[in-house]
């Protein structure tokens, strides 16, 4: 049935095109798709001024409270948190460093 409507459609268009004395070119249907950004699935952030066992544990507890982190690894020794999104999610580098600002920490991002 929809071929049918289709076709009836084209036909009519085709016929009032005729009769105005103008010649129909079919134009080629552009759909423009527009690219997704990539969001991380996860990332690692150095932190400042972690001195002890205490703190890594008041980073974790802070990040695990916004909705958009699933997972938080930090690591006192090698002084950074790993931040892992849920799908399609991510929390924005500002708000990550103003997070661990308000906790008394520096945030160190890499290139």
């Amino acid at each position: 049935m929809k071929r049918i409507i289709l076709i009836t459609i084209l036909s009519a268009a085709t016929s009032f095109a005729k009769s105005a004395n103008s010649v129909v070119k079919p134009q080629p249907l552009v759909v423009e798709a527009k690219a997704e950004a990539v969001l991380p699935q996860e990332l690692k952030v150095g932190v400042k001024g972690m001195v002890c066992a205490f703190c890594a544990q008041g980073i974790e507890k802070n990040f695990l409270k916004q909705p958009e982190v699933s997972k938080v690894e930090v690591s006192l020794e090698n002084k950074y948190v790993k931040l892992k999104f849920r799908e399609g999610k991510t929390l924005a580098k500002e708000k990550i460093a103003s997070i661990l600002k308000e906790a008394g920490y520096e945030s160190v991002f890499g290139e």
